[in-house]
């Protein structure tokens, strides 16, 4: 390794330090690998698991229709559009909501997306009519914009160049999952027609709501700090 220029009898020389002994490059990649494997298995899991519960609120509407629209009324145009305005919300709000994600910090804000999208997905189960249909799709699009974008980005605080590709690869293999459990977890609920005096779709939107709700504190504390790590792994 090059070190200082200095000059001895009007003869310049470059100084040679010693390179770092390749036991302690060994220790550092061993760090490095412990720290990137412990961070894997706590950190992506749980964001998996958030973005599950995010699909199923954005798209439970599909299966709520096979009952909402005959007890509600709704002709194919209503659920039509009601079903698409949301990503009109949606569009609208993602970029102003990744800025001030940006500005707040992910913990605050992806928490707060998390909260205000579950109370709104549970929310439905309280519409009577078009306005109330399209009105809680649109602020349902409106409060889960940015959710994604801010996962990716807190992803990539987390993890370096080198394996960002690999741990965005694993967090996105929950798009695919999140319709395969879609489908049983929501006729299941669809099946609880009647129970308490609320329709199937009433508790549909109810109990697909409510854990985005229930898992904003976890993300809060998994966003303080995702693992416990020592000095050498920090």
């Amino acid at each position: 390794m090059a070190g200082p220029r200095r000059s001895f009898a009007g003869v310049a020389y470059v100084a040679r330090l010693p390179n770092p002994p390749q036991s302690a490059r060994g220790i550092a990649a061993d760090v490095e690998r412990a720290t990137l494997a412990k961070v894997t298995r706590r950190l992506l899991p749980f964001l998996f698991l958030l973005y599950i519960v995010c699909f199923l609120d954005r798209v439970n509407v599909g299966f709520a229709a096979l009952q909402m629209n005959q007890d509600l009324g709704f002709s194919p145009a209503v659920y039509g559009f009601g079903a698409g305005v949301f990503f009109l919300g949606y569009v609208l709000f993602e970029v102003p909501s990744n800025l001030i994600l940006a500005r707040m910090g992910a913990r605050v804000w992806i928490a707060r997306i998390m909260i205000t999208w579950g109370l709104l997905a549970a929310a439905m189960m309280l519409v009577r009519g078009p306005l109330s249909f399209y009105g809680l799709r649109f602020l349902l699009g409106v409060a889960e914009a940015g959710f994604f974008p801010g996962i990716i980005y807190y992803v990539s605080s987390w993890f370096p160049a080198a394996e960002r590709a690999r741990a965005i690869a694993r967090f996105m293999i929950a798009i695919p999952l999140s319709s395969v459990v879609g489908g049983p977890v929501s006729g299941a609920l669809l099946g609880l027609n009647g129970r308490l005096g609320l329709a199937g779709w009433q508790w549909l939107f109810l109990l697909e709501g409510l854990p985005a709700v229930v898992l904003h504190s976890k993300l809060s504390k998994t966003c303080r700090s995702p693992v416990a790590t020592t000095s050498n792994e920090r």
